[in-house]
């Protein structure tokens, strides 16, 4: 019998995934010049064979002077859609990831107070902006302190005159993918960036009417997709990624509210993931420090593959016509299709095994393939031998992020990649 992660799914702008395996987004490290290149369209012409229903791509940051990584594509300067040069540059770009017509989308991001010092052209002692002055917090120990000192400025409240740069810059970005012939875009409002930072009570403390109820946090992204719908085709996609694991249950039903504040709003389709840099969930690092929040997972999710099962079961009894994307932990066949099965979701976000094996769906995919055998499990990615002297929380996610970023520049230079060693 066919695999349900062979099925088709339309999204309501119209715009059609051929299966339900999603290349999730992921750090590719490669745009030194923060502009797409030769070794990162390579990457992506590589996964564009691999039978994927959709290509995410890593972060976009939609301003160069705050960047996520020093390393991440970016939108230099106001996009007016008159620049020749640079929209040639990013059809290259749309063209090698749906070469072979696999629909690509564009994951845009402003870290807000997540911008290392050393990313970004701001400065390494500017500040950096968010909704409230709330520093970065890895831990009340003098390391960690020390840690979070150097690695990033402490941020600024943001004026009127940021949010609506910041809009405008969103905007700006998702128009120019659109006119480069990308698919969609995905606003990532996830891991602790500028997006969630807003949606988030332990960061804003606004008291404007960007702040102060779970209706005010979310009118900065509801504005950002707003406009956005404005200024692109209406087959073009536009979707979010959420955090599910930095919600406590006392603000579940914020969260909640916020989902269908966005689901009103008209999104395309909802990714579910979780974490931030103060507790990385989503490389499966959580926070073991005392001020780490978060409940237990059930026996359910804990006996699943996927990181954020539970969370997206009940967004999904809520908003039972939302295309719902599941990203996290995913590594065999039979736990892709038992939360498709289940109805915890509608598309499948597979990240690491993707860099490991770019051709990961034709796997899944292949019925004469038995379960058993379709399967990619991989170790933690090994650590510094100082790592023991550092937050293990921390130290364990840059470390994945940075060998799987390794895999990907391996991928992208037709070398053989590597699963972490036993």
């Amino acid at each position: 019998m066919p695999s349900p992660l062979a099925d088709p799914v339309k999204l309501p702008c119209g715009l059609v995934l051929p299966n339900r395996l999603s290349k999730a987004a992921m750090a590719e490290l490669m745009s030194k010049s923060n502009q797409p290149n030769d070794t990162l369209l390579d990457a992506y012409e590589k996964w564009s064979q691999g039978g994927w229903g959709s290509i995410l791509t890593g972060n976009v940051q939609v301003d160069v002077n705050h960047m996520g990584s020093p390393f991440d594509p970016a939108l230099h300067t106001e996009y007016t859609g008159t620049d020749t040069t640079l929209l040639s540059t990013w059809k290259k770009y749309a063209s090698a990831c749906q070469k072979h017509g696999t629909p690509a989308i564009v994951q845009i991001c402003h870290p807000g107070r997540q911008s290392f010092r050393v990313a970004g052209k701001r400065g390494m002692f500017a500040p950096t902006i968010a909704p409230s002055a709330v520093p970065i917090n890895i831990g009340d120990g003098l390391m960690e302190k020390v840690i979070a000192c150097v690695t990033w400025s402490n941020p600024r409240e943001m004026t009127r005159g940021d949010i609506e740069r910041v809009i405008r810059q969103f905007v700006d970005t998702a128009r120019l993918m659109a006119d480069a012939g990308f698919s969609g875009v995905e606003l990532h409002g996830a891991h602790g960036y500028l997006l969630d930072q807003f949606l988030n009570s332990k960061t804003n403390h606004r008291t404007d009417e960007y702040g102060g109820t779970p209706e005010k946090r979310a009118r900065f992204v509801l504005d950002i997709l707003t406009e956005i719908r404005k200024a692109v085709p209406p087959t073009f996609a536009i979707g979010i990624k959420l955090n599910s694991a930095d919600h406590s249950s006392s603000t579940f039903e914020e969260t909640m509210t916020q989902i269908a504040l966005l689901v009103s709003a008209g999104l395309d389709f909802l990714e579910i993931s979780g974490g931030t840099y103060e507790d990385p969930q989503m490389m499966g690092y959580p926070n073991t420090s005392p001020q780490a929040q978060g409940t237990a997972k059930s026996a359910r999710t804990a006996a699943r593959e996927a990181f954020f099962l539970e969370f997206a079961h009940t967004v999904r009894e809520r908003h039972p016509q939302l295309v719902l994307m599941l990203t996290g932990g995913f590594r065999t066949r039979a736990g892709a299709e038992a939360a498709i099965n289940d109805g915890a979701c509608d598309l499948v976000g597979i990240g690491r095994p993707a860099a490991v094996d770019p051709k990961f769906p034709l796997l899944l995919l292949d019925e004469e393939v038995p379960d058993e055998k379709a399967v990619l499990l991989l170790e933690k990615a090994p650590v510094p031998w100082y790592a023991k002297w550092l937050p293990r929380n921390l130290i364990g996610a840059g470390a994945e992020s940075t060998y799987y970023a390794g895999q990907i520049q391996r991928l992208a230079k037709g070398l053989a990649t590597y699963a972490p060693a036993l």
